[in-house]
């Protein structure tokens, strides 16, 4: 496991940008919302103590992790944003149907990163049990959350120093 002696929510905030003056939007999965609320709760917490202004923060619902996708084009297209974070989870059941979700929107995520000048962070958990996505959301192991406010952070000085 390659979490199981690392806990995602470190990091050093002296050493990132200071966060207040962009605009994030993060795109939240309703599907296992008891998952990806506590994401979000990580990287909001994260992006705050790294300086970002509570107004530049917008958060948008879709149903589940496939519409994680359309959401982020849309928010990219409409929010004036400088990075999208997008939050789902994906449990693994007795069908095919994990596989699918998974790869559709890894595609999804790759292809908007490919074509738009906003980066978008892929923060979806694909765990094979319930127990494994709660330690990633909050728990033993941090919270993936946390992990993609820094990356997001991350991005959006990269972006605003190649515009």
């Amino acid at each position: 496991m390659a979490t199981a002696n690392k806990n995602l929510s470190n990091y050093d905030k002296n050493a990132l940008p200071n966060a207040k003056d962009f605009r994030f939007g993060i795109v939240v999965s309703e599907w296992n919302d008891h998952i990806t609320n506590g994401l979000f709760n990580g990287a909001e917490a994260a992006l705050l103590d790294c300086g970002a202004l509570p107004d530049n923060i917008i958060r948008w619902n879709v149903p589940g992790s496939f519409e994680l996708v359309y959401g982020a084009q849309r928010m990219i297209v409409t929010q004036e944003v400088d990075v999208v974070i997008t939050i789902g989870c994906v449990i693994k059941g007795e069908t095919m149907h994990f596989e699918f979700v998974c790869e559709g929107v890894t595609q999804g995520i790759k292809d908007l990163n490919v074509q738009t000048d906003v980066p978008v962070i892929f923060c979806l958990l694909t765990d094979n049990n319930e127990q494994q996505s709660i330690d990633r959301s909050g728990g033993v192991h941090g919270n993936k959350g946390t992990e993609a406010a820094i990356a997001a952070i991350k991005m959006a000085d990269l972006r605003r120093k190649t515009m």
